[in-house]
């Protein structure tokens, strides 16, 4: 993973160690979400069946979303680190 010591220098970047783990706790803080609204939706159909339909279809689509989009934007900062990396090394390779 990481070493203490990389807190505290500047010759390595500690995000794209660290990405995977915010990316886990995204997907489970969106689950626990959805499964929050599946539940309320659940105890909403016992007063309007429509409105709680509804409101289990929309957690439903949430948990979709939420997932997908910890996906996207833990790959978008993955990517512009590993474009840094291939810049360095375009950089030192045209400096020889």
């Amino acid at each position: 993973m990481f070493d203490l010591r990389d807190l505290f220098q500047w010759e390595r970047f500690i995000t794209p160690s660290i990405i995977k783990i915010f990316y886990w706790l995204i997907v489970v803080t969106s689950l626990l979400v959805g499964v929050a609204g599946i539940l309320s939706g659940l105890a909403q159909m016992f007063l309007n069946p429509l409105s709680g339909l509804v409101a289990v279809f929309i957690s439903l689509i949430a948990i979709f979303i939420g997932v997908i989009g910890a996906r996207i934007v833990a790959e978008y900062v993955l990517i512009m680190f590993r474009i840094n990396e291939h810049l360095g090394a375009i950089r030192n390779r045209g400096g020889m």
